[in-house]
């Protein structure tokens, strides 16, 4: 029945605005024996079977394993939820593979400018960076600013000082760029020269292998731990070929990152501008706590409401009762989550089964 009445919701919906929606759900019950949960994604975007290889997919599936392993290794041992999304999503950021960290895109003016957020769901403390380009790991910073500071995000020069100040890693901006990055920025700035003079030039962007990810590209995690308590994180190099000074949804509390033990642990990935103009994450959130709406309703509501406002993405969510989902509008995001039995499942195209 609840199959039947999910489909009909989808068919409802399948038009927006005119924007045909692809929507993917994977969400399951917490199992009664299961005490935690850690659920990731390493961004949403053009991915199919088109334009990844074998190879691709192959380092993508170790690499979402081990982030999955990382905050399996704290929840395990009963560690907090806020430690295990912060090392699952460091996992990510020191990998090349991902749009975090090392391996961030560039922008505009060929630099690297990264954001991030973390979110505590039991105590609703936050915290957040954007705008550092020499910080190795901003996950950590927005750490630190949400438990050492009064504040909620530190931007730019300012937030650089502070990471420093911490004892936290600090790195040559270099560090940070990758061959593929910058072959992407030349592509999507040679692209952006030929749409004026030739019609259909961007689409392109959308079969090139290397575009896969061009707008889309962030790393996320959320997790639930024995305690009942929830946390999200979320990390980003941005859009690629972004003005410097850009900052998106992902280090928004709200948009791109929320966590409060009432409702729901959210990290988001797409579109940020459309992300932060829709409230995505806290949206989801609300529809939860003040309607009742069940966690696949209200994920389906905020993406809709995401694709008629021209954005496309990803959610990932678990709620207060252990439900979890990983929801999205693109052809595919990479994604995962491993619970006490201590089986990792990853995912990367919509055919999936997970």
């Amino acid at each position: 029945m609840n199959n039947l009445l999910n489909m009909r919701l989808w068919l409802k919906n399948i038009f927006v605005n005119s924007i045909f929606i692809y929507l993917f759900l994977f969400s399951g019950a917490w199992a009664k024996d299961a005490s935690f949960r850690l659920v990731i994604h390493g961004g949403a975007g053009d991915i199919n079977e088109q334009n990844i290889s074998a190879e691709f997919k192959k380092e993508h599936e170790i690499k979402l394993t081990e982030a999955l392993q990382a905050g399996y290794d704290i929840l395990s041992k009963g560690g907090d939820s806020i430690d295990a999304v912060q090392a699952a999503v460091i996992v990510m950021e020191d990998s090349p593979l991902y749009n975090a960290g090392k391996g961030a895109s560039l922008t505009t003016d060929n630099k690297v400018e990264l954001d991030a957020s973390i979110m505590d769901g039991r105590t609703r403390k936050a915290g957040a960076v954007a705008g550092v380009s020499n910080v190795k790991n901003p996950i950590m910073a927005a750490y630190k600013v949400m438990t050492k500071t009064p504040y909620v995000m530190m931007g730019g020069v300012g937030a650089e000082q502070f990471a420093k100040s911490e004892g936290l890693d600090i790195v040559d901006p270099s560090y940070f760029m990758t061959e593929q990055r910058i072959e992407q920025l030349n592509k999507v700035k040679e692209i952006s020269r030929k749409i004026d003079h030739e019609k259909g030039a961007n689409a392109s962007l959308f079969v090139d292998p290397l575009m896969y990810d061009y707008k889309y590209g962030t790393v996320g995690a959320v997790a639930i731990d024995i305690r009942g308590n929830l946390a999200s994180a979320t990390s980003t190099g941005g859009s690629t070929n972004k003005h410097y000074g850009r900052i998106g949804d992902s280090p928004i509390i709200g948009a791109g990152t929320y966590a409060d033990n009432n409702t729901i642990a959210i990290s988001t990935t797409g579109l940020g501008e459309v992300f932060m103009r829709s409230v995505a994450a806290y949206d989801v959130a609300a529809q939860i706590q003040y309607k009742g709406v069940s966690l696949s309703d209200a994920t389906t509501n905020t993406l809709n409401t995401v694709s008629a406002l021209g954005g496309t993405g990803g959610i990932i969510a678990i709620d207060k009762n252990g439900h979890f989902i990983m929801q999205f509008n693109t052809k595919g995001m990479f994604r995962g989550t491993i619970a006490e039995d201590g089986i990792p499942q990853v995912s990367i195209l919509r055919s999936n089964s997970h």
